[in-house]
């Protein structure tokens, strides 16, 4: 399925909202390998000038390539591959 693509938002595309979505996630904080999902859409809204459908499409687009599942709450998110936050570098806390 294509998707319209409004090339004068920066995320319009769900590929690109995942990669900014990563990109923050980086600087999350880990709990118990769980990253709160408030802080993730918040910058992307706040600092990333991203809408909420763009955010909703790209985490989307990073679940459905296993990249992120979401827990049961929806409050939280974790990478699906457990190496994945050591090679994305998302920190863990202490």
């Amino acid at each position: 399925m294509t998707k319209y693509v409004d090339d004068k938002r920066p995320y319009a595309d769900p590929a690109k909202a995942a990669d900014k979505l990563v990109e923050i996630a980086k600087t999350l904080r880990v709990d118990q390998g769980h990253m709160p999902v408030g802080e993730w859409n918040g910058t992307f809204l706040k600092g990333g000038a991203g809408t909420v459908a763009e955010y909703a499409a790209g985490r989307d687009h990073l679940i459905e390539t296993g990249v992120i599942k979401m827990h049961e709450c929806g409050s939280m998110f974790r990478w699906k591959i457990a190496p994945a936050a050591e090679l994305l570098g998302t920190k863990q806390t202490p």
